[in-house]
């Protein structure tokens, strides 16, 4: 039953390791994970059908990564990973990146929507950033919280050696955010957290919010291991990075419930509980297993 439910393997096509950019009409190679980096910071954006809230998010992204503060002080790129999308949203992403001809947005296209675990993997095993955030395209996550993540960043892995830092939602758990959200999802939240405990992973009190801050060193390790494409793909990474003895911190930041989600609550939480009993059950055959590596330093 276990090898039934479990994902099939993740198939990257030709076409998926090229991007687009307004710079360039052709295609272009993207790089891989595995070579050395090549800028300070790559910033990967799930996208699926997300024409109406991906300019707000990439407006506040733009913004703050080309503040006068930061400028000459740290190097981007910014991969936006369209998850199979049926409503333009390559080409909308692609006419955003021209107004803001001075930063790299660089556009890849699945041909198949694999789901939000599978985009964010995809963008980072071709991620060229000594560090890899990924953040979700609804803007929910406030992006100047970046500079809480990258100090935290700095304390635990001052050479890049391997961590992780999280966003963290769980000081706003009794905050109007919150609280204002439909019942079914805050007993999903409460329910997830309580499967989490079982499943390993309950030292992490928000697993799920989309603003994670990975060491390249971390990165090269975690990812190539990923299974689940799915939405609770999170708790994997999280799993791994437990085998792996790689430290992860939670940060406070600030979150605000935006319209126009995909999730289908009811679905969601069958799909939950079923993906959390295949990584449990998957882990403890053995079936999935993180090696550790030597990653290849910069």
């Amino acid at each position: 039953m276990v090898i039934a439910w479990s994902p099939p393997p993740i198939i990257t096509r030709d076409s998926e390791k090229k991007y687009r950019s307004h710079s360039s009409k052709t295609p272009r190679l993207l790089s891989t994970l595995a070579d050395s980096s090549v800028v300070d910071l790559t910033v990967v954006v799930p996208a699926y059908n997300e024409t109406e809230r991906l300019p707000t998010m990439l407006r506040s992204t733009v913004d703050h990564l080309t503040l006068p503060a930061l400028k000459g002080k740290r190097t981007f790129e910014i991969l936006i990973i369209d998850d199979g999308s049926s409503d333009g949203t390559s080409a909308v992403a692609l006419k955003l990146a021209g107004v803001y001809p001075n930063c790299d947005i660089r556009v890849v296209t699945l041909e198949k929507n694999i789901g939000k675990g599978g985009a964010v993997r995809h963008g980072m095993l071709y991620a060229g950033g000594k560090r890899l955030l990924m953040v979700d395209a609804d803007d929910a996550s406030r992006f100047r919280d970046l500079e809480l993540l990258w100090k935290a960043m700095d304390e635990v892995s001052p050479s890049g050696e391997p961590a992780v830092v999280v966003g963290s939602r769980a000081h706003l758990v009794k905050s109007a955010a919150v609280v204002k959200r439909s019942l079914l999802r805050n007993i999903l939240m409460y329910g997830l957290h309580t499967v989490l405990r079982i499943v390993g992973v309950g030292h992490i009190r928000d697993t799920q919010c989309g603003f994670k801050l990975f060491s390249r060193t971390a990165a090269q390790q975690i990812f190539p291991s990923q299974h689940l494409p799915t939405w609770i793909f999170d708790v994997e990474l999280l799993l791994l990075a437990k085998q792996l003895c790689i430290p992860v911190t939670e940060v406070p930041i600030e979150w605000h419930e935006v319209a126009g989600s995909k999730l289908n609550v009811a679905t969601a939480s069958l799909q939950m509980l079923r993906d959390l009993l295949i990584i449990r059950a998957n882990h403890l055959l053995g079936r999935w297993k993180a090696t550790p590596i030597k990653p290849k330093s910069d």
